[in-house]
């Protein structure tokens, strides 16, 4: 085992133990406040990514996300305005992932926010909405569980199998053999938790899977403008494992998808 395989390892561990810690006793409140704090770090990280050339706009940057979110919050307190954030979530994923494919060098400062934006207001919103349904923190808990056993898979089957890139011009690193051992990993866990919440095999396996494609589309959409802003990691604040947005940009695209998933399967009233 390398060292940075190790490091890697060690601080993963940690990291699950502390969320596991977070999502199971802290009470309701403490772990909406602990996900946004999370959320306002990574709009911190994310607004490296505008090329800013003052230490200003990254706070405004910052001060703006935070504003967005009780207000988005109030906003869609009704069904309708739930609905709507969710299909926006889901046509910008599908807008990324045509960036991503047909225009990854087309990037400026005012994309890369909006762009941030559009992935931390409405993946706030969703695992909020998850953490209300009943077990919530057991949803909350098994979104992470998905994303982490996705990218998980990716890493070793890549690195042990990779030979065809995914993408180049975004992230040289990641292959088409990456990608199947995520999507293998994660199809355990979503039969897993078909089980676990009591929900049909044919219908909630496709949806975990969905929701795993489109984190593979949060994580290029980060690698993409990492890229623009000349960046190899957006922070170093997790050792092995670079920042927030390195942690949570998979979430950005999963948990909207999932929870619209649901309300369609009819989970969610």
């Amino acid at each position: 085992m390398t060292e940075s395989l190790r490091k890697r390892i060690i601080t993963a561990v940690v990291l699950a133990v502390l969320f596991l810690g977070v999502l199971l006793f802290l009470p309701p409140f403490a772990t909406v406040l602990v996900l946004t704090a999370l959320v306002l770090a990574g709009a911190w990280e994310w607004s490296a990514f505008l090329r800013p050339s003052a230490m200003g706009v990254r706070l405004g940057y910052v001060v703006l996300v935070a504003a967005l979110l009780p207000a988005a919050w109030y906003a869609t307190s009704g069904p309708d305005g739930r609905q709507f954030i969710l299909i926006l979530a889901l046509v910008w994923w599908l807008v990324a992932l045509g960036w991503i494919i047909f225009a990854p060098r087309n990037v400026t400062s005012w994309s890369a926010g909006i762009a941030g934006l559009l992935a931390l207001v409405p993946a706030w919103l969703a695992l909020r909405w998850l953490l209300e349904l009943p077990h919530g923190a057991q949803w909350v808990l098994f979104t992470l569980l998905l994303v982490w056993s996705a990218d998980i898979g990716a890493y070793f089957a890549g690195h042990r199998f990779g030979r065809t890139r995914l993408a180049p011009e975004v992230s040289p690193g990641k292959t088409w053999e990456g990608v199947i051992g995520g999507f293998a990993l994660s199809a355990v866990v979503a039969v897993v938790g078909s089980a676990w919440f009591a929900l049909a095999l044919n219908t909630f396996v496709p949806l975990c899977l969905a929701a795993v494609g489109f984190s593979i589309v949060g994580d290029l959409t980060e690698s993409l403008l990492k890229r623009f802003a000349g960046v190899k990691d957006s922070g170093t604040l997790f050792p092995g494992h670079g920042g927030v947005m390195d942690r949570i940009d998979s979430v950005t695209g999963a948990a909207p998808v999932l929870f619209f998933g649901l309300t369609m399967l009819g989970v969610v009233a």
